[in-house]
Formats: structure tokens, sequence, C-alpha cells
């Protein structure tokens, strides 16, 4: 049962409704909160399986964000992308290139559109829900991939990038903002760590398709990835029209009535095993605790007071995950095919690197059973630092084809750490450590750091892996280590526990500014 004064800061704040601040409805919203932590993943699973069917089908969404990803990156070591839109090599080849100016303005182009698009997530979501927001990109797509499946010119391409980037960037943080809120605790890593797994989905979908037609001489070898996007859109836009809005959206919007017809779509449970009135009374005292310590909904309320600790802890989190792999992770297959590797090989290894990522997102799942999401973190960045520098200094040594394997294999190993640890978990600890009220700012600006980050990965990778310039191949890696080593320094100092933690419970850890080390224990106090 919550602890008493978990429930004392509403007792003055102003302008709350008696029904919210009266002992029946401290009860009911006590009595929310008990339930909500005593509930196994079982059970959630059995009376919570329409929310899992519909939190399911809508993070496939970002399915769409991640196809779109590896196909502009993949495409720089693509033959025929290359002869249309790169320019001939003078090494008497007869092969073709695509300039590293324009390597870095395709790979901009995806990141100019997520950038504003998941900026974008963060103010018409808490205006208009998940729902209708998402239906409205997933019809803007449709259109916007015309612009890429008819570009006759690096240019025109590049807009059409930037065209389906926008609804692409929206998908990136309204999913894992919604599969935190449509269900229970209990299942809130899993299904969050799950829309990790659509954007593996995505990448996996991509490989395969440029591998099938990597030999295809026409130029349907990369018009034909480009029309799959159309395959998507149209399903998705009605499950999002007809999927139940977030609950704690609409109390948030104070629609309690709307909220309750909600839980009756998402929660089928036997009576006396969860009460939906106290489901809904939890989250109205949770949105009311944060309105009495002055929580607002704004971007800027991201960085004022305690919240811009759960910022920080967001963005770093999540964002900086694309620190240990810097300018090797988002180039893989142009990493590979620098290393010696023919661009058939190059791209079935990266193929392999997905498939891994996929099984490593579905391991982290059993991982989540029994561990949290710091000692996941901090467990996958230790695994992580020696597999990098190893193929730092395999590079040093003479260059041989069993050197380049080596290294290719290492980096397969790496990839099943980061897929099994900090590729995932992040999408949690996100979804989890801001407040409520702040829930779907705090994810746009955790994945938007990744993509300013992204930015400089993509200005700064070409010009470390590619042949006329910095050509550092495997070398590659020791700026990757040494960013590990900071990020892992971070993690020990300033990454909480949220596992189990209720939304409210998180308040006021973070209101008393408790150390991260201590969340579990002085959690006991609130919950």
């Amino acid at each position: 049962m919550a602890d008493k004064e978990t429930f004392d800061l509403v007792e003055d704040a102003p302008g709350v409704h008696n029904v919210q601040t009266g002992k029946m409805e401290q009860d009911a919203a006590a009595r929310g909160t008990q339930r909500e932590t005593e509930l196994t993943v079982l059970a959630a699973l059995k009376y919570y399986k329409k929310a899992v069917m519909w939190s399911l089908a809508i993070s496939m969404a970002t399915i769409m964000e991640s196809y779109d990803l590896i196909l502009i990156n993949s495409f720089f070591a693509h033959p025929q992308f290359q002869k249309k839109f790169g320019q001939p090599l003078n090494n008497g080849t007869g092969g073709y290139t695509l300039s590293t100016q324009w390597q870095i303005g395709l790979s901009m182009a995806g990141l100019v559109g997520l950038i504003p698009g998941v900026f974008a997530n963060g103010i018409l979501v808490d205006r208009y829900g998940y729902r209708k927001v998402m239906a409205a990109s997933h019809i803007f797509l449709i259109g916007a991939i015309f612009g890429t499946f008819f570009a006759s010119s690096a240019a025109v391409l590049t807009v059409g990038v930037i065209l389906i980037s926008l609804p692409c960037g929206v998908f990136a943080a309204a999913t894992p903002g919604y599969a935190a809120e449509v269900c229970p605790m209990a299942l809130r890593g899993y299904l969050t760590t799950y829309v990790n797994l659509c954007w593996v989905m995505g990448h996996l979908i991509g490989a395969g398709v440029l591998i099938a037609k990597l030999k295809d001489p026409t130029e349907w070898s990369y018009r034909l990835p480009f029309a799959i996007q159309w395959i998507w859109p149209p399903f998705l836009a009605v499950a999002c029209w007809f999927a139940p809005e977030s609950p704690w959206w609409l109390v948030r919007q104070n629609r309690l009535e709307d909220a309750r017809k909600t839980m009756d779509r998402i929660l089928d449970a036997p009576e006396g095993t969860l009460n939906k009135d106290d489901i809904i009374a939890m989250m109205d005292h949770t949105i009311q605790t944060e309105r009495a310590m002055e929580i607002g909904g704004s971007y800027l309320d991201c960085f004022r007071g305690t919240n811009l600790r759960r910022t920080e802890i967001a963005m770093i989190s999540w964002g900086c995950q694309i620190l240990p792999g810097f300018a090797i992770q988002n180039y893989s297959t142009y990493f590979f095919t620098m290393a010696g590797l023919s661009s058939n090989d190059s791209f079935k290894m990266t193929l392999g690197n997905y498939s891994i990522a996929f099984t490593g997102t579905v391991l982290s799942w059993f991982i989540q059973t029994r561990f949290g999401r710091r000692q996941i973190y901090l467990a996958g960045l230790t695994a992580m630092l020696p597999l990098m520098a190893t193929v730092g200094f395999l590079d040093l040594a003479p260059p041989s084809a069993s050197i380049r394997w080596a290294q290719s294999g290492l980096l397969l190993t790496w990839f099943f750490c980061y897929g099994s640890t900090i590729g995932p978990i992040p999408f949690a600890i996100a979804a989890e450590v801001g407040a409520s009220r702040l829930r779907t700012k705090t994810i746009s600006l955790g994945r938007n750091t990744y993509y300013f980050l992204s930015v400089v990965n993509t200005v700064v990778a070409p010009y470390m892996l590619n042949p006329t310039a910095g050509n550092l191949k495997g070398k590659a890696a020791f700026p990757a280590f040494g960013l590990t080593v900071i990020l892992l320094v971070w993690t020990f100092f300033r990454l909480p526990e949220t596992k189990g933690l209720t939304p409210e419970t998180l308040d006021h850890l973070f209101h008393q500014r408790v150390p991260a080390r201590k969340f579990k224990e002085e959690a006991k106090h609130f919950q």
C-alpha cells in the first residue's frame, strides 16, 4: 500500500476539486497503486491482452522510420544506386561512388526531417492525442513516398527523404509513449522495448530487400525498395484511427469518463481483481500530485527544477546510445566494404548484424524479468568495451582477409551485446523517467538527442571511413571505445533504477533529489 505521505502534496494543490481530494478518492488511488505494483506479468498479459495487441499494432509504425534510415545509408554501397546518383571512379575499374558530400547530404536529409517530426510529436500528441496524430502522419507518409520513388536526381531524392522523415519522426517518439500509457507497469518495459524490436525489423526488412535486389542491373534495384514503403501506412492509419486513446492522456485532459470508456476497451479482468475506477483514480491522483509539485507541460518545463535531472537521464541514456558505436554502427555496410569485403558479403554481414539485434532484443525481455534497467545498461557497456578495443587493435596488424573477418566477427558480437542491453533498454527508461505530464516531451527530447548526435556522426563518419579521406577502417573503433568509457562513468553515477516504480513514486524520488544509486531503497517509502 502506498505510504500516506504519497498523498499529502495533493491536499494543498490549488484548484483541485473535492472529488479528487476527498477521502474516498484517495483510498481509490491508493488501491489502484497497490494493484498496479502487485500485478504480475502473467496476470497483466491475461487482463490487458487487448491493450497489448493494440500496443503491438501501433508500435509497428517504427518499422517505417527504421526501414527508411537503412535504405539511405546502405544505398551508399549499392552498385546500381551509385551508378544512378554517383560519379565514376578514376581507378580504371569502371565502378561508381557517391561523393562524400552527397553521402552527408542524403543522410542529413533524413535527420533534418526526423528532428522536427519528433519535436512536433511532443506538442501535437499533448493537444490532439496519440490516435489522431499518428493516423494523420501515416496519411502524410503515403504521399511523401512518391518523392523518393520518382526521384531523378540526388537533389530530388534529398527532398523526398526529408518529407518521408517528418512523419517518421512522429512515429519514433509516439510509439514508446503510447506503449507506456496504454498498458500497466508490469508490461511497460516489454512493450516499450518492443518498439526497438520494430526498429530492428525495419532494418532486417531493408537489408533483406537490398540483398535480393543487389544483382538487379535495372533501376528497380533501388526503386522497388522505396515502393515497399507503401505497404504499411494504409493499414496502420486505419488501426490508429480505431485504436483506444491513451487513458493517461484522457485523464490529463480531465476527460475522466472517456478514460473509463477506454479502460473498458483495454482491460478485461474478473470482478474483484482490478477495479477500473481505482486505476483512473490512481492516474488522476498522480497528475494532481505533479500539479502540486508545479510540474508544467511545456518543453521549457522539462529543463526546470527537478525535471532537468529527469530530462538529462532520458537524453543521455537514449540519445547517447549512439556513442559506443560512433562512426561504425550506422555505417556497418559501408564499414565492411571499406574493410575489404565485397558488396555482397557486406550486405550479408549487415543482415547478420540485425538478425543478432533482433535476437538480442527478444533476449532483453527475459533479462528484464531478473535485472533492472540500471544493471542491464551498466552490464552492456562493460561487455562492449573490450570488444570495440580489440577491433581497433587488430587494425594495427598487417591487413589480411583473416583480420578483416575477425573484426567483422567481433562487431557481430558487439551488436549482440548492444542489441540485448543499451539498444532496447533506453526505450523503457525514457518512457518511465519523465513526469506523466511531460512524458511525450521527455521522450521527444531523448529521441532527438539521438538524432542530433546522428547528425554529428553523419558529418564525421564519412571523413573517418572514406578511403579518399581519413581511411581509418578498423581504427575507427578507438574513438568509439573512448566514448563508451565516458558513458559508462555517467551511467554509474547518474542513471537510477526505474523498473517497478509507479509514476507517482518516481515523482517523489526526484522531488526529494534521491541519489541514483538509492532509488530502489528509497522507493519503499512511497510505494
